[in-house]
């Protein structure tokens, strides 16, 4: 006799997906805007800490303002990029700048005359400094260590204060290179202003060729003659301008004035 065998009710479980409601959504997608929101606003909060931290350290610094000075072809280019490098390999905070007055070069570089070179930044007869580096600093959030100027000679009075301000306010090390005076011997302006208020001096010495110090960048012509007359800048390299000792400048100037002079005598002879 065969005995059928009960089967097993199956139960359904039924499960309700309710829709939240509207006031939930709403809720919900509020407290995410506001996670992201609040993520924003402290990522900048941490920037802006680290800059003004930054500034109070560099305010609480020894910045120094540094000249520089030496007659043409005294490497003076050629240390500063040196130093621009040596910064670099420590992973030290600079900014390299060079007055645009110096145009033999096409783009914004510093470059020795040994060949090395490096990017800077253009200054501007008529732009403040003080305000220029200002603004680079809020729009890196990074003070700069060091500001490497070169050419610094032809820096305005104005401007070698608005670097004085900034090692003062920032705690900025600025160190300028540059040249003394001009082909007569003449100050510069901003070597003039350096003089007066650069906390450290420094001249780098070359040697004439008769063994003393160099201190004049004498001007010659195409054929090797001294200039005493002209403009005061006048852009040029080792075809316009010889560093020489104050005794053996004077001496080339007497040999060009009697060398004119001569020719002047034969041309009215004929």
């Amino acid at each position: 006799m065969l005995t059928a065998i009960p089967q097993k009710k199956k139960h359904r479980v039924a499960i309700d997906f309710k829709r939240p409601s509207s006031g939930n959504l709403n809720l919900r997608c509020g407290a995410n805007l506001l996670i992201t929101l609040a993520g924003k606003i402290a990522k900048k909060a941490i920037y802006f800490l680290t800059l003004w931290q930054q500034f109070f350290i560099a305010m609480n610094g020894q910045g120094k303002l540094y000249f520089r000075y030496g007659t043409m072809g005294s490497a003076k280019t050629a240390l500063l990029l040196t130093q621009a490098y040596n910064f670099e390999e420590r992973k030290m905070q600079y900014l390299c700048m060079k007055p645009i007055i110096d145009n033999r070069e096409n783009a914004n570089v510093i470059r020795s005359r040994i060949g090395i070179e490096r990017a800077c930044s253009w200054i501007y007869p008529e732009m403040d400094l003080y305000e220029f580096l200002k603004s680079e600093f809020e729009r890196t959030l990074e003070v700069k260590a060091w500001v490497l100027v070169d050419e610094a000679q032809f820096l305005t009075k104005e401007q070698v204060d608005q670097l004085a301000r900034v090692v003062d306010d920032y705690g900025v090390n600025v160190v300028c290179y540059g040249l003394r005076t001009d082909f007569q011997s003449h100050v510069f302006e901003g070597s003039l202003r350096l003089f007066e208020l650069a906390d450290t001096i420094d001249e780098i010495k070359s040697t004439c060729s008769c063994g003393r110090k160099t201190i004049i960048n004498a001007r010659i012509d195409s054929n090797g003659d001294v200039v005493s007359d002209g403009n005061q800048v006048e852009i040029g390299g080792d075809d316009k301008y010889v560093a020489l000792c104050r005794r053996c400048w004077r001496a080339r100037r007497i040999e060009s004035a009697e060398r004119n002079a001569l020719q002047f005598h034969d041309s009215h002879s004929e």
